[in-house]
């Protein structure tokens, strides 16, 4: 793509480090000075190539229309490279190689608040870095390659940590260069996250390289060699159709058309005698390497192997490192060799080059879903009301509401999509045959036999777990009948016909309804005598009244029942209601009160936001021991759908959606029930559940008894993105960015969205970084938006909503799916996952870029403080267990601090896994040559690293972080069980007193509003004990996780010589 020429000062990076109008300008505490030193570069106003800005455009499809609710990054006008900042495409080291020798500017970072513009370059025989203007002799202006002890990308030394002036700018453009003996730092920030990969790469490569070989991608080039001989035989040349099949032979992500578009650049760039139309072995492999090369993945590989290619053991710390692949073996890295390895060479020799690597980020084993999550993973035994249940709304119609047209292949789509509710509208068809229809419109009417024949067909081909039919009957006495023996007769034994045992409190598990199906309706009156002989009585028309809780706020102190329609039940139909009897909803302390808890409530989305809003505590308390299903209003005659999310987060048990209409809310409904193996039934997390729990649908801050969590998300690249399908735009160019969503309670709602970059659908580079605070993970989800920036018509190109406990951390692809749910084909995002503990010192501070939330210490600790009753001797008792909370939580706070100390003095990120901190130990360590010796032992069963000689200071404070680390998980493993038993022991003590709750208040004194506010505290106080014990738990896991897995790094890195060793850590 040709380069749009802008100023410097048009690029962010550069605006945020520098001023574009000076010669050589450094900043300090904020005033621009400039520097008294001569310089031939880049005069007032010179002109850099870069390519166009686009202004990005907010992103569309938001479910967040409440500005209280969106906290989303500032939308700035952006630059982004489509392709690489030359016209050379990186697809091996000697091309990082060839650009660093051109040189380039970079902003230099020093210590005392300063910052300069350089030109940096790499000597023609790569033995120096050198730059230019400075204040140095030229010759000291430079830092021989062998010095290079360790190349870190991003922002992670000490200069940059501790640098208000660089906050703003993208950790993905740092790097910064170690070297000596003393570990002195080069931070250096590049022009665009594609500059600074190139430079990591190549640095590493040299500093890593056993010998300067620059085209050392013989494995590769052998490959592709015996793939052409064994096309083309006897002819040395292959033609335009012959050259897309055998590339998409080789990889079946590159589409023709691109393939065709680079074989007519390369005749282009022939000489007019030159051959037209056909490419030898060698044209065919350039032309091969440039199309399936993909930078970022290769940036990747380089930084973990010391060739272009993996060995075992760099492909066995990658799995450890960076995937999170528990107990990886050196046979299992062998056969995922074997597996993806296109070459022969590298199959025999245990080598995975750059193709094979590509092959295995795009396998299903890098995939974005965790693979547990693929079959049912969760308890089914807990009562219905305990899981969030799939349901459809008016599933016969296929379109709107009024005059579209119903059938049964709305009853196909549903089951086959894991719904475990559906609805049917029955009336009275002609010949005595029943007929499902929407009644009082135009749609168009099907057979309730042939409906019941499909449901029959299609309840279990998904799941196996119960299905609810929800029967609306319209039918005479006369089709009743008829209507209970076609569904005796078609469901047999599925239909679930054992009277209600009355002597329960809850009703049965998903597990005990296993394979049968509910008819959900109106029942005759149990205990009653029937209206007449011949087994009829009357019951009321009205079950699910959408208004019923706006009429009662009108009449809250009337008695009038309102007049509602009756009509003839028969027998036999109300013997099939069983466990789901439908009755009306009045109000939530009536219904808390009268309502059994078989019965089953529907009500409209408006009535449900209400309750929400003016009694969300009680909303919840209800919706734990009743079902309860949520229907749209009966203005959406378009079949549009509203936010399941706002439901759920009530607890609400059933959200009935219009399965036909694709879109947002669709895809958060489809994407949330992939959790338990797409069954249909999900369990609610813990706090929504527990007899004895608080939780609020509108809580803002942090949940008691919940640690939040930090999701970092770092969006790559995307791969063959199609044109919006509804676009008017002429051609297939696209202007792609990456909207970032969130969704869960409020306080976990928020969006981000990447850079726009300009005309690129192939593989778009975006490399940007976002975090996001989660607060109750279980029922947040994320969405991965693609949109079209310059767009006609139409900007949605692809989507992929996933629940947040689903993500499978690492480098990831994740396939994107179009509007109606369909995989676009070879479409996918590539990201990195990242998921930490949010410890209040973390979120207190000001967030990074991208940060969604910001956060104040009172919002922090809120989540974790018991809060007073109002009663003496409760109060007391939780004093007591105050204190004890109290040291549980320093040991947490402790253990994070500590580790996440021992990783940034290692030079990475807070997110690094162990095992890498590990390996740049090792290697900062037996680097140095004062060092005589280092090794890891075991002392009581915990690491300890023993060391002979002398360290420079930085290694020293690294060790000394290393044992507060140690120190720290210990304090953890040791003292969590007797805090642990404390907490239980106040709980016990204080649910004794649960019972006779309101008479303690009541005999202190508390009444009408202090004494709910009374009994609220104390289930949130039960909660917070719960939870911290839950917490301390966990992280007693984390702790010996954390050992365990730093004995097993030292024993790959040659830290510890007897493997042995690692059985005597502390039971880990």
């Amino acid at each position: 793509m040709a380069a749009q020429r802008v100023r410097v000062s048009d690029s962010p990076v550069l605006n945020s480090a520098v001023d574009a109008e000076q010669d050589d300008v450094f900043v300090n505490g904020g005033e621009i000075e400039k520097a008294s030193m001569d310089s031939g570069l880049h005069q007032s106003g010179e002109l850099l190539d870069v390519p166009r800005a686009v202004t990005p455009r907010r992103g569309s499809g938001s479910i967040m229309k409440d500005e209280t609710r969106r906290k989303s990054s500032t939308h700035k006008k952006t630059v982004s490279f489509s392709s690489m900042p030359t016209d050379r495409k990186i697809s091996k080291a000697s091309d990082c190689l060839y650009y660093m020798q051109q040189g380039c500017d970079l902003v230099k970072v020093r210590s005392s608040s300063r910052q300069y513009r350089r030109f940096f370059m790499l000597d023609e025989d790569m033995s120096s870095l050198r730059w230019h203007p400075t204040s140095k002799k030229p010759n000291k202006a430079k830092i021989p390659v062998d010095s290079i002890k360790e190349i870190r990308p991003g922002m992670n030394t000490e200069v940059f940590r501790n640098r208000e002036s660089t906050k703003d700018v993208p950790p993905e453009c740092a790097f910064s260069v170690v070297y000596g003996d003393n570990f002195e730092t080069l931070d250096l920030i590049a022009n665009s996250p594609d500059e600074a990969n190139i430079w990591v790469t190549g640095l590493t490569f040299l500093t890593t390289m056993e010998s300067l070989d620059l085209e050392r991608q013989n494995m590769r080039d052998n490959w592709l060699q015996e793939v052409f001989e064994s096309l083309t035989q006897t002819d040395q040349f292959v033609d335009e159709q012959e050259v897309v099949e055998l590339v998409q032979k080789l990889n079946n992500s590159i589409s023709a058309n691109r393939i065709r578009l680079k074989f007519k650049e390369l005749e282009q760039s022939r000489g007019p005698d030159e051959d037209r139309g056909r490419l030898n072995s060698n044209e065919f492999a350039d032309l091969y390497k440039e199309l399936s090369t993909r930078p970022e993945i290769y940036f990747l590989l380089v930084r973990y192997a010391s060739n272009d290619f993996m060995t075992v053991d760099d492909l066995m710390l990658f799995l450890e490192a960076e995937q999170g692949v528990k107990d990886v073996t050196k046979e299992k890295c062998r056969l995922l060799i074997e597996n993806f390895e296109p070459s022969k060479e590298g199959r025999e020799k245990g080598k995975l080059g750059i193709d094979g690597f590509t092959s295995y980020l795009l396998s299903e084993d890098c995939d974005i879903f965790h693979p547990m999550h693929r079959q049912v993973c969760q308890d089914m035994t807990e009562p219905l009301p305990h899981y969030f249940i799939a349901a459809s709304h008016n599933t016969f119609l296929l379109e709107d509401q009024l005059k579209g047209p119903a059938g049964i292949e709305g009853f196909m789509r549903a089951l086959q999509s894991g719904c475990r509710c559906i609805e049917l509208h029955c009336w009275d068809g002609s010949e005595n045959d029943p007929i499902v229809f929407h009644g009082h419109t135009l749609t168009s009417k099907i057979s309730f036999k042939d409906v019941i024949e499909t449901i029959n067909e299609y309840a279990f081909c998904i799941s196996e777990y119960p299905l609810i039919l929800l029967l609306q009957n319209r039918c005479s006495v006369t089709q009743q009948r008829i209507m209970v023996q076609i569904m005796k007769k078609v469901f047999g034994e599925k239909l679930y016909l054992k009277p209600v045992d009355e002597s329960l409190e809850r009703l049965p598990s998903p597990e005990f309804f296993k394979r049968k199906i509910l008819i959900r309706s109106k029942k005759l009156p149990r205990g009653a005598d029937v209206q007449n002989e011949n087994g009829e009585g009357e019951v009321s028309d009205d079950d699910n009244n959408s208004d019923s809780y706006r009429k009662q706020q009108h009449n809250c102190h009337s008695n009038r029942r309102e007049s509602m329609k009756r009509y003839t039940l028969c027998k036999e139909l109300s013997e099939l209601i069983t466990y789901c009897e439908a009755v009306r909803f009045e109000d939530i302390q009536v219904a808390q009160k009268n309502q059994k808890f078989f019965e089953m409530c529907s009500i409209s989305e408006s009535a449900a936001a209400k309750l929400a809003h003016a009694c969300p505590e009680e909303f919840v308390n209800y919706n734990k021991r009743f079902l309860t299903r949520v229907h749209p209003n009966k203005n959406r005659v378009d079949s549009s759908n509203f936010s399941p999310q706002d439901m759920w987060n009530c607890g609400c048990s059933m959200v009935a959606l219009n399965y036909q209409t694709p879109g947002l809310m669709m895809d958060l409904n489809l994407g949330f029930y992939m959790q338990n193996g797409g069954c249909g039934y999900v369990l609610k997390p813990a706090i929504m559940s527990e007899e004895i729990s608080y939780f609020s649908a509108n809580i803002k801050g942090s949940l008691p008894g919940i640690s939040p969590q930090t999701l970092h998300i770092k969006v790559i690249s995307g791969q063959e993105f199609p044109k919006p399908k509804g676009s008017g735009a002429k051609g297939d160019v696209i202007d792609p960015y990456v909207l970032v969503e969130t969704f869960g309670i409020p306080a976990d709602c928020a969006e981000c969205r990447t850079k726009t970059v300009a005309t690129n659908s192939f593989n778009p580079i975006f490399d940007e970084s976002f975090e996001f605070y989660i607060n109750l993970p279980e029922l947040a989800m994320v969405r991965f938006v693609v949109l079209d920036d310059e767009y006609i018509g139409d900007d949605f190109i692809g989507q992929y909503t996933i629940p947040f406990i689903c993500l499978q951390t690492g480098y990831r692809h994740l396939r994107l799916l179009s509007n109606t749910g369909e995989q676009l084909d070879g479409s996918t995002l590539f990201v990195h996952i990242a998921v930490t503990n949010t410890s209040e010192a973390e979120q207190a501070k000001a967030p990074k870029r991208g940060s969604t939330v910001r956060r104040t210490n009172k919002h922090l600790r809120e989540g974790n403080c018991l809060k007073q009753i109002g009663v003496k001797s409760l109060d007391d008792l939780f004093k007591v267990a105050g204190t004890v909370l109290k040291e549980g939580r320093e040991l947490r706070i402790n253990s994070e601090i500590a580790t996440a100390s021992f990783k940034e003095l290692c030079g990475l990120d807070t997110i690094t896994n162990i095992k890498q901190c590990m390996k740049a130990l090792s290697s900062r360590l037996q680097s140095t040559p004062d060092f005589e010796k280092v090794v890891c032992t075991v002392d009581n069963e915990f690491p300890r690293l023993d060391v002979t000689g002398v360290a420079p200071e930085s290694s020293r404070k690294i060790l000394t972080a290393f044992a507060n680390m140690v120190e720290a998980c210990k304090n953890v493993i040791e003292g969590a069980e007797p805090l642990k038993e404390k907490l239980a022991v106040a709980e016990e003590k204080a649910l004794q007193s649960h019972a006779d709750l309101t008479e303690l208040c009541t005999q202190a004194g508390l009444k009408g509003r202090k004494l709910a506010k009374a009994s609220e505290n104390f289930a949130w106080n039960i909660r917070v004990l719960k939870g911290e014990a839950s917490l301390l738990l966990t992280t007693v896991g984390d702790c010996r996780n954390l050992m365990k897995q730093v004995f097993e790094a030292a024993v790959s890195t040659g830290l510890m010589k007897n493997e042995s060793s690692t059985t005597k850590q502390c039971d880990l």
